[in-house]
């Protein structure tokens, strides 16, 4: 994430939470190997998703694994989205971990001598998305099936260390759970291929391993980064005592600690996240994300300089009323308070008692303020040229700009094998330096992103690097001098998407650390877009794109932003902009925003627009004026440094203006059958403290609601899922058998009431009985988290967001039309559209063209699996083609090619005295009429017609 990606608040109320049970491993087990026999058993296991991009922004990278003997092949692990294999350096990739129960990734190993494939899930950093993983994973037919190899309770694997001389012995870095304690974290060994681990290295639940590097030569020689932490959705303490260096000279079977007080190594509770880099048995390179405060400087002020925040927080009234109103009209200006608070209104406010000096601090203590407030050492390089046994700080200056204050979502050192003293530093940007780390350059270009976490040096080609990022691979042969973008694979990280309704209609997201895009729906994902220099999908925000918001009378004006409730309306037509996030009032409190802050447009009024901090805010005219329309409608501030007590949601009913409900992180469901004039709590029967990941209004029935909580934040995987008939007062359970996985979206389809759709951290489901029970919903879909759902009305089409994949479409217009009755037939075959006749079908314009090739799909419900039969007919009975199916039960789809069997194509020119052309495909297809389907199975037929105009 980047500079704006991570800007903390700090709460000062502490409100009492009770801590959640994290989700055993047991539980978990359970719930992938129910996935998999949904997977066999579900009646939509036929429906297709299509992934519809977008590729060029690329997700975040955590590994990259690339062959010693020959560079244009490697392997790159994103953190949410799978592992990726390339033979042609980069230009092209597939994905080798679509049939595993996860895509989440914290390190890959590859043994390159015998083709074995080592997958640490669970992502190895601590974000607000990195979610957990199942265990080790090994394959041996280069991903073509995967074995779990067991530290299935690890949740995070920091880095995985293969003995080259033996394939059979690998030493692993756990990193451990990240919101709770847990005891299968730090280093673990197998002699044995991964059929039996022991634990060789152990400091605390708290503290797990984060980064392990060997010397090149020698894989005995092992040093071990131990990181503690202690992340919670309110607060995250990135350092601690536990946090240390560890030496193995054994290949990881003992430890000893290297960082101690007498190694000139920092020690004690402000040690952060560590990074190591060896580079032979003597020399190592560790870069340290200090949490230790730096040596406040004095400050001489004089009349000129300008005011800051902390001078107002100590400041008396006096002093406040002599100040010069040109200076503090500069403060108040370039800190954005409102136009009305300005020098003399304020001294007025002042002098009457309405505020004090303090609240013009105060006014400016929000979600991004604190970041700049309490200023750490941050990242520093240290290197030991004895083995370990002493350190040596090497940047004499503060290494600004690198890690700002989230060092635990970077900490990564690389040395060139071929010269000791060049080393490179990941965070923001990626920089070298020439020196050996006391002075330094960046790298990163135009086409780079600003986050890194995986650097590959060439041994055997200095300057030549494969950097991976949050924006996917780059590859440079200069030494970042120029760079070239690798970003192919579909694995986008997507928060929150939203539909229009133009012709064809556009798709709309916000992405981790990759703004805000839109895009059509139909857009083709190909390179024909590097000759156009227009590629089909376009950048309209930038920083951590956020929720997206289109009015329907006109879809340019698009409401959207970024992080911390930073929203701006669009103008896209005019590429025109205007912020319009609700201020407080001077002497207020200050809102407080959720790093995902839910915005809403009335369904009533298009210029009547919602945005919810720790209050709901309603603006009547796009955004321009707000007001609060509510009270605090979470249970309060949190002592911590991550914004916490606010809205995650919004949602209004279709049936009445005014009937709104919101849901907050800490668990509270609040409705309003007022527009805002009074707020009632739902949401006492619920499980407590948890984030109401989605709040719905029902598009059937005015007093129907629905709500989803998810534990994620406490390690609790539970599926949380309910329906309220009567406005939220009393509600029920219907998740019923949905694999245990934190739940983050839920829509109801608009047309037929009983048709819902769930999505979680790993994976899609759909109900046909309102939540009695639910079908896994992922053909062509691998097992990533759904972030959002969106359905488009008029094209019938479901977008699901995932938080790795990028986006999918369905096409769920038969799943609209299922009902009781349907399921209860042993067959029904469902209407087809007409289509249209092209003499183009089955030929090309060129000789070395693909031919353009029709296609008509037919589904059908079987109530059983069975064999059935497929008849296409002319209305007067002539057999044109046929064709038995292997049905599943539930839907299935015919897909036909509009062509003559050669028996049809001679029993049709029998009675029909017309000239058939064979394309250059070589088959004959339909002429132009009307047709019929016959479909014969479970003791039943079923007929349909279409035609072809």
């Amino acid at each position: 994430m980047r500079f704006l990606a991570l800007l903390f608040s700090f709460l000062f109320i502490q409100v009492s939470f009770s801590q959640q049970n994290p989700t055993s491993e047991e539980v978990v087990d359970k719930a992938l190997n129910q996935k998999v026999e949904m997977t066999k058993t579900s009646i939509v296991k036929n429906i297709p998703l299509q992934n519809i991009g977008p590729s060029v922004m690329s997700g975040r990278v955590v590994d990259l694994e690339v062959n010693p003997d020959n560079p244009t092949e490697f392997y790159v692990a994103y953190a949410s989205g799978g592992l990726w294999h390339t033979t042609s350096n980069g230009i092209s990739f597939e994905p080798i971990l679509d049939n595993s129960r996860t895509q989440n990734i914290g390190e890959i190993a590859i043994d390159w001598k015998n083709q074995i494939i080592w997958v640490g899930t669970g992502e190895n950093n601590s974000s607000r998305s990195s979610y957990a993983g199942i265990g080790i994973l090994k394959s041996t037919d280069k991903g073509k099936s995967w074995e779990n190899m067991g530290l299935k309770d690890s949740h995070h694997i920091g880095r995985i260390i293969l003995n080259p001389n033996n394939s059979n012995e690998v030493v692993v870095g756990v990193t451990g759970h990240l919101y709770s304690k847990n005891q299968e974290r730090g280093v673990y060994k197998t002699t044995d291929g991964g059929k039996s681990w022991n634990k060789t290295l152990f400091i605390n639940d708290e503290t797990g391993i984060i980064d392990i590097a060997c010397s090149p030569t020698n894989f005995n020689i092992q040093y071990a980064a131990a990181w503690q932490k202690d992340r919670k959705a309110w607060n995250f303490t990135g350092n601690g005592t536990g946090s240390a260096i560890y030496k193995s000279t054994d290949g990881g079977t003992t430890w000893k600690l290297s960082s101690t007080v007498q190694s000139g190594f920092p020690t004690g509770d402000g040690v952060g996240r560590i990074g190591l880099a060896v580079f032979d048995d003597d020399t190592v390179y560790a870069v340290h994300d200090s949490q230790y405060r730096r040596v406040a400087k004095e400050k001489t002020k004089n009349a000129s300089d300008e005011l800051e925040k902390k001078d107002f927080k100590t400041m008396t009234k006096d002093a406040l009323l002599a100040l010069d109103n040109k200076k503090l009209n500069t403060y108040l200006k370039t800190n954005g308070f409102q136009e009305k608070y300005r020098a003399e209104n304020v001294k007025n406010m002042v002098k009457d008692g309405a505020v004090k000096p303090a609240d013009l601090a105060k006014y400016l203590e929000n979600a991004n303020a604190a970041l700049f407030d309490t200023p750490v050492i941050g990242a520093e390089v240290y290197r030991s040229d004895d083995a370990g046994k002493t350190w040596e700080k090497r940047n004499e200056d503060y290494i600004d700009d690198l890690f700002y204050s989230y060092g635990y979502y970077f900490a990564q050192v690389r040395v060139d094998p071929s010269n000791k003293d060049r080393i490179y530093l990941a965070g923001v940007p990626l920089i070298m330096s020439n020196d050996g780390g006391n002075t330094y350059s960046s790298i990163g270009k135009e086409n780079v992103h600003a986050d890194h976490h995986a650097l590959w040096i060439n041994p055997n080609r200095p300057g030549h690097l494969i950097n991976g990022n949050d924006g996917g691979v780059n590859i440079t042969y200069d030494d970042g001098e120029t760079w070239m973008k690798n970003n192919s694979p579909t694995v986008g990280q997507f928060y929150a998407i939203n539909v229009d309704n133009e012709k064809p209609y556009n798709v709309y997201g916000g992405l981790q650390d990759n703004g805000v895009w839109k895009g059509a729906h139909n857009n083709e994902e190909n390179n024909r877009w590097q000759q156009s220099g227009q590629n089909p999908w376009k950048m309209i925000m930038g920083g951590d794109g956020m929720q997206v918001q289109i009015d329907n009378r006109n879809s340019n004006i698009v409401y959207t932003g970024f992080q911390f409730g930073n929203y701006y309306r669009l103008d896209l037509e005019n590429e025109k902009q205007k912020r319009i996030q609700p201020k407080h009032e001077l002497g207020e409190a200050p809102y407080r925003f959720n790093w995902q802050t839910p915005i809403l447009l009335s369904s009533h009024n298009q210029d009547i627009l919602y945005l919810g901090g720790n209050k709901l805010h309603r603006s009547l005219n796009q955004g321009d004026d707000w007001e609060a329309i509510s009270g605090d409608l979470t249970q309060g501030e949190k002592a911590g440094n991550v914004a916490y007590g606010t809205l995650t949601t919004i949602s209004e009913s279709s049936f009445k203006f005014g009937l709104l409900y919101t849901g907050s992180d800490d668990g509270l469901v609040q409705v309003s059958k007022n527009a805002g004039g009074s707020w009632e709590n739902v949401s006492s029967s619920f499980p407590k403290n948890l984030w109401v990941s989605e709040v719905a209004a029902s598009k059937h029935k005015k007093e129907r609601v629905y709500a989803t909580l998810n534990g994620y934040r406490f390690d609790d995987f539970t599926a949380y899922v309910y329906m309220s008939n009567d406005y939220g007062k009393t509600w029920k359970n219907i998740s019923n058998n949905i694999p245990t996985s934190p739940v983050n979206a839920l829509v109801e389809d608009p047309e037929n009431e009983n048709l819902l759709f769930v999505g979680t951290d790993n994976g899609l489901y759909v109900s046909f009985d309102q939540g009695g029970s639910w079908e896994l919903f992922q053909n062509g879909m691998p097992n990533v988290a759904v972030h959002d759902l969106v359905i488009q009305p008029e094209a019938k089409h479901l977008l699901i967001g995932t938080h790795g994949r990028s986006i999918y479409k369905a096409d769920i217009s038969k799943l609209q039309k299922m009902n009781s009755g349907i399921m209860a037939e042993d067959l029904y075959v469902f209407g087809v559209d007409t289509i249209k006749h092209s003499k183009r079908w089955g030929n090309s314009w060129s000789s070395w063209g693909k031919p353009q090739t029709p296609g008509l799909d037919v589904t059908f419900y079987c109530s059983k699996p069975g064999t059935c039969s497929a008849t296409v007919k002319t209305l007067d009975g002539i057999e044109v083609s046929a064709t038995d199916i292997d049905a599943a039960k539930g839907l299935n789809i015919l897909s036909y090619d509009v062509a003559f069997t050669k028996e049809g194509k001679r029993n049709f020119l029998k009675k029909n005295k017309m000239k058939l052309t064979e394309a250059k495909n070589g088959k004959t297809y339909l002429p132009k009429g009307k047709y019929t389907v016959e479909i014969s199975g479970n003791g039943a037929k079923e007929n349909i017609e279409f035609e072809i105009e």
